[in-house]
């Protein structure tokens, strides 16, 4: 049984919202997604210089809260990788279905 099906969508901007229609066989489902960017810079939480390893927990520690903090009625899908430099780092979310 397939569970999970990849979609690539092109041209999808940070903050945009996608809406997905599925119909299998008879029965048509929707799906709402949306892909968050998150701060990914933390140079204003470390004074100075720090090392690699105080980055990287910075980093994770300020992402888990935002994921944390995040609406409920939203699920976290997938995080994606940000490139080396990147200020920002982007979440998909797919809103629950009641």
């Amino acid at each position: 049984m397939l569970k999970d099906l990849c979609i690539p969508v092109p041209g999808f901007s940070e903050n945009e919202i996608a809406e997905l229609h599925l119909k299998v066989g008879d029965k048509k489902i929707s799906y709402d997604f949306r892909v968050e960017s998150f701060l990914w810079d933390i140079r204003d939480e470390l004074n100075g210089e720090a090392d690699e390893i105080s980055n990287t927990l910075a980093r994770i520690s300020r992402l888990k809260k935002a994921i944390a903090e995040y609406d409920k009625s939203w699920e976290l899908i997938q995080i994606f990788t940000p490139a080396e430099s990147s200020m920002y780092i982007q979440v998909l979310y797919r809103k629950k279905t009641s």
